[in-house]
Formats: structure tokens, C-alpha cells, sequence
């Protein structure tokens, strides 16, 4: 790049590589962005405009005791000073340092409209007023006592600190989000005294594993509340590796009305959900019919967060109404954890729980010392200005005649009384209303005091075990002052994995359903539709060209559907999921991932606890719980195991104590249903012997009710004196009874 810097010869034309042109720029701005915008320091926890903001402020003497100042001197400061970038961005910036439902600990006192939890913004830096929290002053404690580095700023007329010295653990404290090139972070905020609890533990043993310090750090502590229901396994591991996420829901409760009736008020929603955007969900769900438990929803909020959820019914169970809301809307919601930090302010890195820690103690150690070599040196140097000032007061005739009648009192008195150069310019500088206060006891006890800190002050420097004790009563001081009896350091999340909810999904799936009776029409092409209500008449229905009506049965919108296809495989379909009104349905191919090849066998209702026989066309089956069929997956389940030209050929309930089975050369089968082996998946056994063809149907019944069928006229047939076509499964059977249908089926349609 160095010839970049250099005017173009000849015609000013300069051939360059695009490609590495673009790679070097590209990083450079990949690396400013990591490192000047998006990711946070792990000393300090903040990014750089929010180090610039508090610097700032603190150069604008905005102390916690002091008056409030208009944030437009704020922003005008820092980006006039410190940093060169839109005056919104930075105002955004101090917004939510001073928002107490975004920020765990606020840095920022703020006085006029800073927002609200419902998502509105602040006003105008014109009219809101700023000042540092005590949070914030802890973050600064130190700063002008050495004990960090300054960097000058963009335009070299300023210095502004690389660090802040950080006494306050802000990193966890607060969290941060930011999202880099290639990169992002995202930290949640946690309690401060639970945090200071671990690093003292962490002091103490510092190879500490991540389930030792989770003895004291419990989990995120959010400013808005809510609880965390993630296990304690997921947590671990979220810490351990620096990478997971929390499952936060909202806190509610059931509110009896009297006579039966009940509302749910949601008195604490989860951190970073925008009240207003939540109710405006809600209100959506509602109007769109998918909250059938829900009668009403109405947000009573004043300051505190009140929103009241109406039953559709007194007998709604709450439990199942609240884990419907909880799985559709931000009621709740996943906080992901990313600790990607910068350490020593340079390196982009994911650290653990442990990590980050000792990142910060680290720090505060480094400022230790800086901050006492900074007071060593100003106590010698007022120890020598004492000895000085003794020296004075035990000669102080002279010394008024050195000044008095000397050309060059410095020289004379620095040459008369052996004094250093500090020393005589300190007796120079002194006002001669001091000369009185002069007395020789008060200036050697103050000598002596200093004398001892500066002993004190030289063993801190030179013992590393005791700078970590020094180190460990700060952070116990600043544990006291967020302890849990302390309005800002009690703990507002809960963690209680139990109130995940215990309850069965399918039965959240199917309350949120709106139950209603349907009728389901499947095409002989596959195509599946619904229809509303029990339709005892099929005949009118319309189809597609070429198509017909392959079966109908009545259910309804909370059924689940089972399908078997010719592949031997089970597919599993939500009813309420099917088409329905006016339209000719749709494919099932494009609701389920059906084998290419494979076409649809059977469609029916899942009821539960039944027993099935599935059989394929060389006449081999067995029995199967249907429990055991049901899919999770667009892929469905295998259960038959067929080769080509082999393919499943029926499934049917297994409800009675005899087989009746018949194959497409027209004879009939009648067997004990025991012979027949149950599992949950195989090719299973021969049902019926064949020379030719293969299985036409079977149909399990009740040997002492009869074998019944019935013909195309809809007339229904009964045999009991079934005695000549009894015999064992794989017999080859006989000619079936009189009257029975030219289709070979126990149905004549």
C-alpha cells in the first residue's frame, strides 16, 4: 500500500490487483468493526461509544450528586471530542444506558421520556437530561489516578481512555449485543452480587470448573424478570463453553373473580420484548381463531406490567391455555448466549463463565497497582515538600531573609539548607498567611502517617498475594453495596426448570385447534381436502378431471390422520392442517414426503390404544399398536417391509377375536386372530396361501357376532356358521359364502 501513497506517473493511470485491493480493505474494515464498534472489551464490558459516552460525562462533571444536563451537550461532547459518527446513533446509545427495563444496573440517571417498555422511543435530545449513576462511577473509580491507558482521539487534539478501570463486573452485569463481520456476541445480564460472589470464589481457587462457580452464579438475572426454565445441564454447558442460549417465560398468575371465574395476569414479560408488539400479537392470534381457549386479551399496565388474559370457558385448564400462548407468541422466548469478546482489547474470543471472570479480576489487579505506583509517587512527593517545609519552619528567620534580600532565593535557599529543587520552589510557592500554620509536630506526624502508607504501599507493590487480597475485599465491597437485601441487587429471574411445562405437546396442539366436525375426502389421484360438518351423502362431491372419490369418514379438526402408502410406510397429518372450503383439496404428495412411486392405500383417524393388522399383497401381515405408527416426520414411519412388485395392501382395526381374509382368486380364509404375531415393524406372517394373485382384503370380528359384509346395493349379509371355511392361518381356504361381493371385498362399493 505504500506505493498508494505516491502521485501516479505518466498518464495517471495505475494498474492495481482488484482482488487483493479488495481483500485489504475489506479487513481493514472487518477488523474496525470488530474491534471500534460491535464487540465489547472483556475488561470493561463496554464498546467503545459507550466508554466515549461515560468519559464524556464524566468531563462534563455529571456525578451522581450533581445536576442533571441536557443530553444534547452529551451527544455534542462525544461525537465533537471522541466519536466522529451520526449524533442518533450515540444518542440510541445513552437511551438504553439510561433505560432501566433494557439495562440490568444503569449507567445513565436519566430525567424526561428515555421510552418505555412498550416499545416507544425516547424524545428528542433537546428535551431529556443525563447524569451518571453510582454504577457508572465505580466503572470510572480511578480513572484519574493512572490507572489506564490513554490513546489520542481521531483528530490527535484529545485523549480518551483505551479502558475503563472497571470496578463494577459490567461485562455480566449488563450484557451486550453486537453483531461484527463474521462475528457476533451476545451476553445477557446478570446479577452483580451473585457475579462478585464467583470471582471471589474464583480468587480463592482459581482453577475453579464452570459447576463450581454456578454455585453461585444461578443463571441470567433479567431486568424485566420473568423465569428461566432452561435445565441445569444446558445451563452448564452454555457456561462451560461460552455458547448456548436461556428459555425465559413470562410470570404469571391466576386471578380468581369470584363464581367460578378466573382471568391470567402476566405481571412479568421476557427482556427484550416490546410490551406493545406482544399485545399486538396477542390481539392477531386472537382474531385469527388461533387461541380457541382464549376469550380476551386486555393490557392494564400502569408502571408495572399487567396484562390479563380472559378464558374462553370457566372450565379451560389454565396450564394448557398458558402453554398454548407460551408456544405461539414472545410470552417466551430464547435469549442466546455468545460471550465473544475482545481480549486485552485486541483479540476476538469466546470465553466461558470462568473466563470472563478472570478477565475482569485480571483488570481490577493491573489497576491495583497502577492506581498505588500513581499514590507512591504522590506520597513521596508530598513527603519530600514536608521535609521541606520542616526545614523551613526550624529556620524560618533565614529563610525570610533569603527570599527577602536574595537575588536568586531558590539557588540560596537549595544551596543554604541542602533542600531538592521540589522542596525550595514548595517553600517559595507558600502563601504567607502558611508561614503561621507552620508547626513542626503537625508537619512530622503528617510525614509519618505518609511514611507508613508509603510502607504499606511498597508491600502491596511487592507481594502478588496480597495485591489478590486487595483485589478480593474490592469485590466484596462492591458485593455489599448489590447485595440481595438491596432494591437494585435483588435477583428478578427465577431459575425453576420445573416450570417448562409438563404437559404433552399433542395436548397443547390439539386445545389450540378449534374443535369442529369435518369430513375428510381423499381422491383416487391422492388428493386430500376437508369439509365442514358430518356429510352423510359423498355422492355430489366434484373432483378434478379424471378423478373420483377414493374414500370419506367423518372426524373431526383436533384428529390426527393416519396414511398408509403402498411402500409400507405410515405418514401422520394434523386434520386441522388439511385444505378446506370450496377447493378441490391437495395433493398429499406436497403435505408429506411420499416415496416417488409410492400411492396412497388407506387414510383414517388415529383414535389410540388400538391394535391394527397391516398386510401386503403376497399376503404376509402383521398386528401393530397403533400408538407405534405415528410419525413425527414429513418422512413418515416404515412398519411393512415390502420389495417390488410387492406393496401394502390394507390396514385395518384389529377389534374382535377371528381373521377373516380373501385373495383375488375368490377364496376366503377364516382363522383365530392369535396366529397372527404383533410388532412394531417386519415383513410379518403368511395370512393365506396362494397359487395364484394375491391378497384382495381381510377383516378381523367377533366369531360369535358373525362375519358380516356388505354388497353394492348396501345390503348387509351375516354368516355365523362359519365351520367351512375355518382352518390355520396359510391354509389355502375356500369358495366364499353366497351373496358375498364379485369384488373379493368385505365391501360391495
Amino acid at each position: 500500500m505504500d506505493e498508494m501513497d505516491d502521485p501516479p506517473e505518466g498518464d495517471g493511470v495505475r494498474t492495481v490487483n482488484l482482488r487483493e485491493e479488495l481483500e485489504q480493505r475489506y479487513l481493514a474494515y472487518a477488523l474496525s468493526t470488530i474491534t471500534q464498534r460491535a464487540l465489547p472489551d472483556a475488561r470493561d464490558g463496554l464498546k467503545p461509544v459507550h466508554r466515549r459516552i461515560l468519559h464524556a460525562m464524566r468531563l462534563l462533571r455529571l456525578d451522581p450528586d450533581q445536576a442533571f444536563k441536557k443530553c444534547a451537550r452529551v451527544v455534542g461532547d462525544v461525537i465533537g471530542k471522541f466519536h466522529p459518527h451520526g449524533d442518533q446513533a450515540v444518542y440510541d446509545a445513552l437511551v438504553r444506558l439510561a433505560q432501566d427495563f433494557a439495562q440490568r444496573y444503569p449507567l445513565v440517571d436519566g430525567q424526561g421520556n428515555f421510552g418505555n417498555i412498550d416499545g416507544d422511543n425516547a424524545a428528542a435530545y433537546r428535551y431529556t437530561e443525563a447524569r451518571l449513576t453510582e454504577v457508572a462511577t465505580l466503572i470510572l473509580e480511578g480513572i484519574n489516578e493512572d490507572a489506564v491507558d490513554f490513546r489520542p482521539t481521531y483528530n490527535g487534539e484529545d485523549e480518551e481512555p483505551v479502558v475503563m478501570p472497571g470496578a463494577f463486573p459490567n461485562l455480566l452485569a449488563n450484557g451486550v449485543q453486537g453483531i461484527a463481520v463474521g462475528m457476533a456476541t451476545s451476553i445477557p445480564p446478570h446479577n452483580a452480587y451473585e457475579l462478585c460472589q464467583a470471582a471471589l470464589h474464583l480468587i480463592e481457587n482459581p482453577k475453579a470448573s464452570t459447576s463450581d462457580l454456578l454455585q453461585f452464579v444461578k443463571g441470567p438475572d433479567f431486568p424485566t424478570g420473568g423465569i428461566c426454565v432452561e435445565s441445569a445441564g444446558s445451563i452448564e454447558e452454555s457456561y462451560r463453553t461460552g455458547r448456548g442460549g436461556f428459555r425465559v417465560r413470562a410470570r404469571w398468575h391466576k386471578e380468581d373473580l369470584g363464581r367460578g371465574t378466573w382471568v391470567i395476569v402476566i405481571t412479568e414479560i421476557p427482556w427484550a420484548v416490546q410490551k406493545g408488539r406482544l399485545i399486538e400479537k396477542l390481539a392477531e392470534l386472537l382474531e385469527e381463531r388461533k387461541l380457541p381457549l382464549v376469550g380476551d386479551v386486555r393490557d392494564e399496565s400502569a408502571e408495572d406490567v399487567r396484562i390479563v388474559i380472559e378464558p374462553k370457558s370457566r372450565n379451560v385448564d389454565e396450564a394448557v391455555l398458558m402453554e398454548s400462548l407460551f408456544k405461539l407468541s414472545e410470552l417466551e422466548s430464547r435469549i442466546p448466549l455468545n460471550m465473544n469478546v475482545l481480549v486485552d482489547g485486541q483479540v476476538p474470543r469466546v470465553l466461558s463463565l470462568g473466563e470472563a471472570l478472570q478477565q475482569w479480576l485480571g483488570h481490577r489487579r493491573v489497576v491495583l497497582v497502577r492506581r498505588s505506583k500513581y499514590r507512591l509517587a504522590a506520597v513521596e512527593k508530598r513527603m519530600e515538600v514536608l521535609a521541606g517545609y520542616i526545614v523551613a519552619y526550624l529556620n524560618l528567620d533565614e529563610v525570610i531573609r533569603i527570599i527577602r534580600y536574595e537575588d536568586e532565593p531558590k539557588d540560596e535557599l537549595i544551596k543554604a539548607f541542602d533542600l531538592s529543587d521540589v522542596q525550595a520552589e514548595a517553600i517559595l510557592n507558600m502563601r504567607l498567611r502558611n508561614l503561621r500554620k507552620l508547626e513542626e509536630m503537625e508537619l512530622r506526624r503528617e510525614h509519618d502517617d505518609l511514611a507508613k502508607e508509603k510502607a504499606g504501599i511498597e508491600k502491596l507493590l511487592a507481594s502478588e498475594a496480597l495485591q489478590w487480597k486487595t483485589v478480593g475485599w474490592q469485590v466484596s465491597e462492591v458485593a455489599k453495596k448489590f447485595g440481595p437485601d438491596t432494591p437494585l441487587g435483588k435477583r428478578r429471574t427465577d431459575i425453576d426448570a420445573s416450570k417448562a411445562g409438563t404437559i404433552d405437546l399433542s395436548v397443547v396442539a390439539e386445545a389450540m385447534v378449534e374443535r369442529e366436525p369435518i369430513t375428510v375426502i381423499v381422491s383416487e389421484k391422492g388428493w386430500i381436502r376437508a369439509q365442514k360438518g358430518h356429510l352423510s351423502d359423498l355422492s355430489g362431491l366434484s373432483f378434478k378431471a379424471d378423478d373420483r372419490l377414493k374414500l370419506g369418514f367423518q372426524t373431526e379438526t383436533t384428529a390426527k390422520l393416519l396414511i398408509l402408502a403402498t411402500n409400507g410406510k405410515v405418514y401422520t397429518l394434523e386434520a386441522s392442517k388439511l385444505p378446506g372450503g370450496r377447493s378441490m383439496g391437495e395433493p398429499i404428495r406436497l403435505m408429506v414426503d411420499i416415496d416417488e412411486g409410492a400411492d396412497v392405500v388407506d387414510v383414517f383417524a388415529y383414535q389410540g390404544g388400538r391394535r391394527l393388522l397391516i398386510a401386503a399383497t403376497d399376503g404376509r401381515g402383521f398386528l401393530v399398536p397403533e400408538d407405534d405408527i405415528l410419525a413425527n416426520t414429513r418422512k413418515g414411519k416404515s412398519v411393512l417391509n415390502v420389495d417390488a412388485p410387492t406393496e401394502a395392501k390394507l390396514i385395518v382395526p384389529a377389534i374382535g377375536d377371528t381373521v377373516a381374509v380373501i385373495g383375488e382368486n375368490r377364496k376366503m380364509l377364516i382363522f383365530p386372530l392369535h396366529q397372527i404375531t404383533e410388532m412394531a415393524r417386519g415383513r410379518g406372517v403368511r395370512l393365506q396361501k396362494y397359487k395364484d394373485g394375491g391378497l384382495s382384503d381381510a377383516r378381523v370380528f367377533d366369531k360369535a357376532q358373525g362375519l358380516t359384509w356388505s354388497d353394492s346395493s348396501d345390503r348387509t349379509w351375516t354368516v355365523t356358521d362359519l365351520v367351512e371355511w375355518t382352518g390355520n392361518r396359510a391354509d389355502a381356504g375356500r369358495l366364499p359364502p353366497k351373496g358375498f361381493p364379485k369384488n373379493n371385498r368385505f365391501t360391495g362399493k
